[in-house]
Parts: structure tokens; C-alpha cells; sequence
């Protein structure tokens, strides 16, 4: 590992290697472009692989694979993912740990396959009916492809909780040489299960809010799983104090734990302005970085990795500067206004593009 062992490989590659060894063992999945790289290696490296015959079918499946103590896999774009949203709801309640990730691409609708884009954050944002929160990490270069996704699936398991890996096109894709010596060796997933005689109350929370797990199909206790308003019994009910609390429990576990998987890169100067990026544009982001302090101008710079809750840090770090200048590549920028509102704030400006990847010299001129 000490010496440099430079290889010519995409990044799909490292996504789903990192999830084999971090112990996911199941992968369905519906082909689409640009996730079908991702697709094409999960057949070389999970145990199990299933063809589904549509998306919906694809969650549906998932969630049976969940429940009975698997770690399911699937990879998809905009299209897929919106017929997925029904049954990323369903696992959400019934707290299924699986891992979805998200190859953007162009849109609105089918848009065009081949075009990248960083247009899915907002719909992301609310994708949980009630606007509860799902933990949603994003990749900004090669080191995040191997080390998120293990990550992902340890949040996953630990937080019984659906979770969203966000990329896009260059990012899974492209053909980049890279040095292996640079990874890591990842640690597998440790699963938990419900071990005591006591009877098994599927959705009693223990004190970090999340629910002791048994799969079904154990011989020792009766499991229950819905995903309707219930109590910790997994028994319907419509709104009583019980069930609605465990309905609030579910968005509380999730940001109240948030510091567990607060990932991000910052990289601070003395100075009045800060670039913040995530996806492949954050890979311009750090090149703009070194060229604007290269004319002797101080800058700082913060990748986010942890997109879905946004993290009390981000605030706290960028309240330090007059300047932030956002870099994103859709219309309307999404995560600006999902940091700071409709109406954005006075020092704020974005640097945004739709069917081209942003340069470092646009958001060098932005800063300018």
C-alpha cells in the first residue's frame, strides 16, 4: 500500500466494491442510464443479483430482502427514482435498512441520458412524505466512491433507515487513472440483532431513538412490520399519542443523530469568502481553490458530503463569511436555497449550468 499503484478504472467500480466488502449481499436493480456501470459490477460482486422487472417491483423486493436481515442494494436515475418514491416511503416507516443511489442526469421527465446534471437534491429534500428526513450522501470525488459508500451501509444498519448515495454521470462514468494505494481498508457492516427472551416490540425505540431489530422468519419471536401510522407494537392505529409519536420518532432519529454522519471537507483561510460545492463540481471547486490563491488572493472552500439534514456545522461555518459563493449544476440552485430559502441572503450568489459541467474558471469569476 506504500507504493503508488496508479490504474485506469470509473468510479462505479469503487461504489460497488466498497458496498460489497462493507457487507451489503443484495443487489436488484432495473437497468438505466448512467447507473448501468453500477449494474454491470453488482453482478461480479454481490452473492445475490435479481433483474427486476420495473422499479416499483425493484423497492418492493428490497424491503422483503430488508426485513429478513439482508443489506439490499440499487442503483437508478430520475426516472426510476420517482417510481421508487412510494416504497422508499414504506421502508422509511417500517425502518428497512437498504441503500439506493442516485445517478443524476439531465431532466425535467427522461430529459437526455447522456447529458449529467445536479438536478435531484430538491426532490431529495422532500421525498418522505411529511417532510421527514432520510440521510442522503453525496460523492465528490474518487476517495468519497470507496469510502461513503461503506459508511452508508454501517448508517443504514445501525439507524434502520433506508439511505440515498447522490452522484451523477461524470462521477460514476468517467475513466479516470487513479492510485490504489489511496484506499483504505474497509471494516464490514456488524449487525445487531434482538437477542433477549422478553417479548419483541418491533418499534420501541432504545435511547438513541432507533428500534432493536429481529428479521422475520426467526423461530423465536413474533415480528411485526408495517408501514401505517402504528405504535411501538407495529399495531395500526390512526392518531393516537403513541402512534404519532412514533411517527415524530422517525424524523427525530434521523437529525438527532445527525453528528454520527456529519461528512464534509473544509478547507478555511483568513478570509471574507468561501466556496461550497458537492458532486463533480466539486472537483472544479478545488481547482478553482488553488487558482484564485495562486494569483495571492485567500479563499476558503467546503465540500459537502452530507447533503439530507443539512448540518447545524454548514451554518455555523458559513455565518464566519460575507461572501459564499455556491456552485451547483442546475437552474435554480438548489442547494443555495435549501441553506438559506427562496429568497437566499445578501452575500450569498451561486454559480449555476444545465446540460454542461461547471468550469473552475466560472466559479473563479464568480469569486472575482
Amino acid at each position: 500500500m506504500k507504493q503508488k499503484k496508479t490504474i485506469l478504472t470509473d468510479n462505479s467500480k469503487l461504489v460497488m466494491e466498497s458496498l460489497a466488502q462493507s457487507g451489503c449481499d443484495v443487489f436488484i436493480g432495473y437497468p438505466i442510464t448512467p447507473a448501468n456501470l453500477l449494474y454491470k459490477y453488482a453482478t461480479q460482486r454481490f452473492s445475490v443479483v435479481q433483474d427486476a422487472p420495473d422499479e416499483i417491483t425493484t423497492l418492493q423486493w428490497m424491503s422483503g430482502y430488508s426485513a429478513t436481515g439482508h443489506i439490499p442494494v440499487t442503483a437508478t436515475s430520475f426516472p426510476g427514482f420517482a417510481l421508487m418514491l412510494e416504497s422508499l416511503n414504506m421502508a422509511y416507516m417500517m425502518e428497512l435498512p437498504m441503500v439506493a443511489i442516485l445517478v443524476q442526469r439531465l431532466g425535467p421527465s427522461t430529459g437526455t441520458a447522456t447529458a449529467g446534471a445536479q438536478g435531484d437534491l430538491a426532490l431529495l429534500n422532500g421525498m418522505i412524505s411529511g417532510g421527514h428526513a432520510l440521510p442522503v450522501f453525496c460523492l465528490s470525488n474518487a476517495v468519497d466512491c470507496w469510502e461513503i459508500p461503506n459508511k452508508a451501509a454501517k448508517i443504514a444498519a445501525e439507524f434502520r433507515t433506508p439511505v440515498v448515495i447522490l452522484t451523477s454521470k461524470e462521477m460514476m462514468m468517467s475513466l479516470n487513472s487513479f492510485d490504489m494505494g489511496k484506499l483504505k481498508k474497509l471494516s464490514p457492516v456488524e449487525r445487531k440483532f434482538y437477542e433477549s427472551d422478553e417479548p419483541f416490540v418491533p418499534y420501541k425505540p432504545q435511547k438513541n431513538l432507533v428500534p432493536e431489530f429481529l428479521p422475520l422468519g426467526n423461530n423465536k419471536h413474533r415480528v411485526r412490520i408495517t408501514s401505517s401510522t402504528h405504535d411501538t407494537k407495529g399495531i395500526l392505529q390512526h392518531s393516537t399519542p403513541e402512534a404519532l409519536g412514533n411517527t415524530v420518532r422517525l424524523n427525530e432519529k434521523i437529525v438527532k443523530n445527525a453528528k454520527k454522519y456529519s461528512f464534509y471537507e473544509l478547507d478555511e483561510q483568513e478570509s471574507d469568502t468561501i466556496i461550497v460545492s458537492y458532486d463533480a463540481t466539486a472537483e472544479a471547486a478545488r481547482e478553482a481553490v488553488g487558482m484564485i490563491r495562486e494569483k495571492g488572493k485567500k479563499v476558503s472552500l467546503l465540500i459537502c458530503k452530507t447533503m439530507i439534514p443539512v448540518l447545524e456545522e454548514y451554518i455555523k461555518i458559513l455565518n464566519k463569511y460575507k461572501k459564499i459563493v455556491i456552485a451547483e449544476e442546475n437552474l435554480t440552485g438548489q442547494f443555495r436555497k435549501i441553506l438559506f430559502g427562496t429568497h437566499g441572503k445578501e452575500g450569498v450568489t451561486g454559480v449555476n449550468a444545465i446540460g454542461r459541467m461547471i468550469s473552475p474558471d466560472d466559479i473563479a469569476k464568480e469569486v472575482k
